[in-house]
């Protein structure tokens, strides 16, 4: 342990603490812009700079270790004036549209230069012009809000394993760019967001859908169908002032009526019908002979990191389509019959904490009825964003709950939202079909918890099953690798594209960098969900008695031709194309 005193306040830390932990162990934030825990410590924005006593000059306490005996003080008129000048410096080459800025009130540069009493026009002169970058379905990028604080760059390389972008040029004229200047369109982006999730200001954004729905819902041909995702209930309330891991499932229902969706479902329900033809497709790779091991493919980042990056490795992928465009599917098709409604008048609008999503629902073969399985894709943000805009006062609302036939779900579908949530559905299902037995025992803690890799092996009737869990494409490369090498043999392997899975999608709530390096979003978000699956009444997917009505009304039985037409997809491998 090392003592040293914070603002005259003694603390003990262990050796190798920099000073910014240690003073929040006095009970002091020293602000950064740069710093992301364990992914981007570069004390580059000098916005965290400190006074030590016998220092030459102030110290980035974000790189700068404690030492026996240290005297650091963090609020001095000299510490206060240097931060000051560098926000002011920053400000000087932003675009300052605070007003109209899809960040404003949640912004970092905004809150530190209202906290220092900044003044905006100090250091007037040239600013660096960029053109916004459009090419995608799913992300916008304006450089003229960017701070150089270089966390996107740091997440996308060290977390995504993709570095499609990187500093270009130097001195005034540097900037974020990918290779060569290229659109993002261009580059080998998977589209996870985490850039988006990252970024301290509005330079990084979705491609907001909010107008393409609203219009819908004001079109009286239009039947709008809207669904969320298992995670958006276990982030949407922080939007609203809730603690983080508050699920607010029953308000969110009544929320989107109040916004004027005609039918209020769930893609719960397509992950639990996902699971009856992934679970299905496994047992018969396993007994029948086919790629092994499976890989999921619910997380449409990861399907694309694959195509880009592991071509060779597509056999192995599922064919199943992911929850929301299986629940798409199903809505223009089998519901469409059902309710004696056109598919072309049917608007399906699915509400994810995903933006690879925006970009998934225009991907071939997701048009099982001719017309797109999904229409809209809107995050957890944009959601909240037009609950706020209609003046609804959430925090009021009642509980509501889904409209049938497809919005039932069972705890199993709940927890997809989770890293190894799929995993452990599957498992549930696919023990009871390879036992042939009603299983009490359905809880595969193994495969639970924010562990970027997770291995365990079961034997279900004499049928060994070994597998594999990843989050985060860094620790998925280490599967793929593994697996071509052929130094592993697992029959299933679980990949969530986004760094514990989606409840820390690209798509949720953005949380400032302090609450992102002192509270663990990732495992309150998931403890909510892993909480309803406790308390379900159904668990099992294949118990979900909606599922099972669509079986008999539709499909006939999992795996069959006409699933395999509407619920299954194909990949392309675009790192030849």
């Amino acid at each position: 342990m090392v003592n040293l005193k914070i603002n005259n306040i003694p603390v003990s830390v262990p050796e190798g603490t920099t000073v910014l932990e240690a003073a929040k162990k006095a009970g002091i934030r020293i602000p950064t812009l740069c710093y992301l825990k364990e992914i981007n410590e570069i004390g580059a924005c000098r916005i965290c700079v400190v006074e030590v006593k016998g220092a030459r000059s102030l110290v980035a306490s974000c790189v700068y270790p404690v030492n026996e005996g240290m005297e650091v003080f963090t609020n001095t008129e000299k510490v206060r004036k240097s931060r000051k000048t560098t926000l002011e410096l920053l400000l000087s080459d932003h675009k300052r549209e605070c007003l109209s800025c899809v960040r404003s009130t949640n912004c970092e540069l905004q809150s530190l230069s209202n906290e220092y009493g900044c003044d905006e026009n100090r250091f007037a002169g040239e600013k660096l012009k960029a053109e916004e970058d459009r090419s995608t379905s799913y992300l916008v990028r304006d450089n003229e809000k960017c701070i150089l604080c270089r966390r996107c760059v740091a997440v996308c390389k060290k977390e995504q394993d993709v570095a499609v972008i990187a500093p270009s040029r130097r001195g005034f004229n540097t900037h974020i760019a990918c290779a060569f200047e290229s659109d993002l369109a261009d580059a080998p982006c998977v589209a996870c967001g985490q850039c988006v999730a990252v970024c301290p200001t509005g330079a990084l954004h979705e491609r907001e859908e909010i107008d393409d729905v609203r219009e819908a819902i004001s079109n009286p041909e239009k039947v709008v169908v809207v669904a969320a995702a298992p995670a958006v209930r276990a982030a949407l309330g922080e939007e609203f002032g809730y603690p983080i891991g508050t699920n607010t499932e029953g308000k969110m229902f009544t929320a989107m009526r109040m916004l004027g969706f005609d039918k209020v479902f769930d893609i719960n329900f397509g992950a639990d019908l996902t699971i009856m033809e992934e679970a299905n497709e496994l047992v018969h790779r396993v007994k029948e002979g086919g790629a092994l091991p499976m890989f999921t493919s619910c997380s449409p980042g990861w399907i694309r990191y694959v195509e880009y990056y592991y071509p060779e490795l597509i056999p192995n992928l599922s064919s199943c389509k992911s929850p929301m465009q299986m629940f798409g599917a199903t809505v223009k098709t089998y519901w469409a019959k059902k309710e004696g409604i056109d598919p072309k008048n049917i608007y399906v609008v699915g509400v994810m904490p995903c933006t690879a999503k925006k970009f998934e629902k225009t991907r071939d073969h997701e048009n099982a009825s001719g017309y797109p399985d999904i229409d809209a894709v809107l995050t957890t943000r944009e959601l909240a964003k037009m609950i706020k805009n209609a003046g609804i006062i959430y925090q009021d609302l009642p509980d509501g709950t889904y409209d049938n036939p497809l919005g039932e779900f069972t705890g199993a579908g709940v927890i997809f939202g989770a890293t190894g949530g799929v995993m452990e559905a599957a498992l549930r299902t696919a023990a009871e079909t390879i036992t042939g037995k009603s299983l009490d025992a359905i809880e595969y803690k193994e495969v639970r918890g924010t562990k970027g890799i997770k291995e365990a092996s079961y034997d279900l009737n004499g049928v060994k099953v070994k597998v594999a869990v990843a989050s985060g494409l860094t620790n998925a490369k280490k599967l793929c690798e593994k697996i071509k090498k052929g130094e592993c043999d697992y029959t299933f392997v679980e990949v969530m594209c986004c760094p514990g899975g989606c409840v820390n999608g690209g798509g949720q709530p953005i949380q400032n960098t302090y609450v992102r390096r002192n509270v663990d979003l990732r495992s309150k978000r998931a403890k909510a969900l892993y909480d309803e699956d406790k308390k379900a009444a159904v668990r099992k997917s294949h118990e979900n008695e909606g599922v099972r009505t669509l079986y008999k009304e539709f499909f006939g039985e999992p795996g069959s031709h006409k699933a395999h037409e509407i619920l299954h997809t194909s990949y392309v491998d675009r790192k030849h194309k």
